[in-house]
């Protein structure tokens, strides 16, 4: 599957005037379509940009985007991965984006969830990766760590967001598949 570039994302959205940036519009789409039946990319359109519509060529950069985290998360072979910026950029802004990329996460999930706004009322260990994802939502690089131990982090952190959202994805399908897609509940 291929990889959307986080850079040519942020740049789209920053043209449309979005209020949000790459990492967390892209949290918001994971959560969402894990949490809501039927969402579409109109749906996600909405929820990020302000007037709920895009350019041509903007909507075609975004309208793949959702076709392959769509795709990443229904398939068998585990590829889904959060958007973040490349490993060559400064791990603070890789660490800043992959807690906003949480956030938006939440917000989705949370939206796409509807009524069930406890953690502890989620199936199977939804409930756990949900707390931990509330954790990892304010990640920020440890300046007492050496550069390579924080670097670790950041990618265990990484591989953890991954199979966490997996994981969520599975184990909330018998719940997308029971009812419509609620708006209005936040897990943040």
């Amino acid at each position: 599957m291929i990889q959307a570039n986080y850079a040519e994302i942020q740049r789209v959205l920053v043209d449309e005037r979005s209020l949000t940036d790459a990492a967390e519009a892209h949290g918001t789409l994971a959560g969402c379509l894990c949490a809501a039946a039927g969402y579409r990319f109109e749906d996600w359109l909405l929820d990020i940009l302000p007037s709920g519509q895009a350019q041509p060529a903007a909507a075609m950069a975004l309208q793949a985007l959702f076709a392959s985290t769509a795709g990443s998360l229904a398939g068998l072979d585990m590829a889904f991965e959060p958007l973040l910026p490349r490993d060559s950029e400064p791990l603070v802004e890789r660490t800043g984006a992959l807690a906003t990329w949480c956030q938006g996460f939440l917000y989705g999930l949370g939206s796409g969830c509807g009524a069930t706004q406890d953690v502890a009322g989620l199936p199977g260990e939804v409930g756990q990766v949900v707390t931990d994802l509330i954790e990892i939502s304010g990640a920020a690089v440890d300046p007492l760590q050496t550069d390579e131990s924080n670097e670790s982090a950041y990618a265990e952190l990484v591989e953890f967001v991954r199979v966490g959202v997996q994981v969520v994805f599975e184990e909330l399908a018998p719940l997308r598949q029971s009812r419509p897609s609620p708006k209005g509940a936040s897990f943040h």
